[in-house]
């Protein structure tokens, strides 16, 4: 990818210290109208020396603005992660989300004066119940993978309340979330692998003969990381709960139905949103997130504490009698949450169902421009996101280098070598939000990479060409990260 004025490869890479010069200031301060420093700050707290860069104001600006070209983001281009969801946040949301009321409301003001977001609250639980057909939805949980904890942590409240503590076994597909086996080691369960048919879904019969009175659940994500909608759902579900289990539901994936199916009424008794991901707010690096938890009326009563009720017209909290406790503190994520009501209001209820649509349609264009050049291990249909494979790629090309090679062509890389049952796999979830100029432009870029794996293997074995770092070493970069800068020599 090229920026704009970055003609000068070394001067891109110089950090603030590289470029410092003495006496060079980009600040004017009224250090001659005191009479020492020492009334600024207590003797204490004065450093003996500061190695900082003397740089100019205009040397400042522009070495962090170019360091922010560096970073890609969804307002810059095409996000085709899979199973994350990456859509464009409309920026009413952000103006809504600074709103005084709501940004500047202080967590511990009384009731009486935080109406209006209590409201918003309450009414963006009622929107989630009738999204995904359920009895009752917290917000509290800040993330996704939180929001599974507090699911599985429901579905353990349960059976503690019950007297039922032999069920210890949570199964899980081998297509599942990389967080759903860590879910269920948090909550005290252990997992049980169910593996794939060869559709790239739940196998019924091998499923039925793993129930036993030790089984809490089934954790489940449909339409699953594949992309394939789980058609035997009906007969899943009852089957769990003949057993007298429970189906807990991995919403990452529900942008996919949106006001065409509702979880609840497939049997799913517990299952968490991504606000993040479905709703449009902006997510990565870390955050931040939001994931609301919905479920079915018999499992209201341990949901966490506390939960916005309407008495009147007055808004307030209330704890549930058999509640698994307090998760996350105040309001939980509430900007998210706000920002996430805003994007629902923009649709409204009739035309939810066309963020699905136009997803699915998304694809599929995809998958069938796509679908001859590159493999599909699984044939069936998918809806949101498609999975392909390296393995008709020529001269050693994998998918690590597909991804590099996309940098090189504006995109950023879709997600790569999950699920873990595809391999060399290469996940690719376009999201409503994009035309089909850009997608048009990706399906371009995959076919030239394709192409050049063929003719000039060198280039794309060595891509990212236009950027600052083409390849770190990617292990040694997560686990001995380098926090600060040395001088040369240090």
């Amino acid at each position: 990818m090229s920026y704009p004025g970055m003609t000068d490869l070394k001067l891109k890479e110089q950090t603030v210290f590289e470029r410092s010069r003495t006496g060079r200031k980009g600040y004017s301060l009224p250090f001659e109208e005191l009479d020492s420093a020492e009334k600024i700050l207590p003797e204490e707290l004065m450093r003996k020396e500061l190695d900082l860069p003397e740089l100019s104001e205009i040397d400042v600006v522009r070495h962090y603005t170019r360091l922010s070209t560096y970073n890609f983001s969804i307002d810059l281009g095409f996000y085709p992660l899979g199973s994350c969801t990456m859509k464009y946040n409309p920026k009413i949301n952000e103006k809504m989300a600074r709103l005084n009321g709501f940004a500047g409301l202080h967590p511990e003001a009384p009731l009486d004066t935080a109406q209006g977001t209590l409201r918003l609250m309450y009414e963006m639980q009622q929107m989630l119940n009738e999204i995904g057909g359920y009895a009752a939805t917290t917000l509290n949980p800040s993330a996704g993978a939180h929001g599974e904890y507090v699911g599985l942590g429901i579905i353990r409240s349960y059976f503690k309340k019950k007297g039922d503590t032999k069920r210890k076994k949570i199964i899980i597909p081998d297509s599942a979330h990389g967080t759903n086996p860590a879910s269920c080691t948090l909550n005290g369960f252990d997992v049980v692998l169910l593996e794939s048919n060869a559709e790239g879904k739940v196998c019924v019969d091998c499923l039925k003969n793993m129930l036993d009175d030790e089984v809490a659940g089934i954790m489940l994500t449909n339409p699953n990381t594949l992309g394939v909608f789980e058609s035997d759902i009906l007969e899943i579900t009852k089957a769990v709960h003949d057993a007298g289990a429970l189906v807990y539901g991995d919403g990452a994936n529900m942008n996919a139905i949106l006001g065409i199916a509702r979880p609840g009424d497939m049997g799913i008794d517990v299952l968490h949103y991504n606000l993040h991901k479905t709703f449009s707010t902006p997510h990565g690096g870390g955050g931040p997130g939001a994931g609301p938890v919905g479920v079915c009326e018999k499992l209201v009563d341990f949901l966490p504490d506390p939960y916005v009720v309407k008495e009147g017209d007055f808004y307030k909290f209330v704890n549930f009698p058999d509640t698994m406790g307090r998760i996350r503190s105040f309001y939980g994520n509430m900007g998210i949450t706000l920002r996430a009501f805003v994007y629902l209001l923009e649709y409204g209820s009739d035309h939810i169902s066309e963020i699905a649509e136009n997803a699915v349609l998304n694809a599929n264009y995809i998958k069938a421009c796509l679908k001859d050049i590159y493999h599909l291990k699984y044939k069936s249909d998918t809806l949101h996101e498609v999975v392909f494979d390296d393995s008709t790629l020529e001269n050693g090309i994998t998918t690590m280098d597909i991804a590099k090679a996309l940098i090189d062509r504006g995109f950023h890389p879709p997600t790569v070598y999950f699920p873990l049952i595809v391999q060399g796999a290469i996940m690719i979830e376009p999201t409503e939000t994009e035309s089909k100029e850009t997608l048009d432009s990706f399906i371009e870029a995959m076919k030239d990479i394709f192409e050049t794996a063929k003719t000039d293997p060198e280039n794309i074995l060595k891509a990212p060409l236009n950027t600052a770092v083409s390849r770190p070493d990617e292990t040694l970069a997560a686990r001995k990260p380098v926090l600060k800068y040395c001088k040369e020599g240090d």
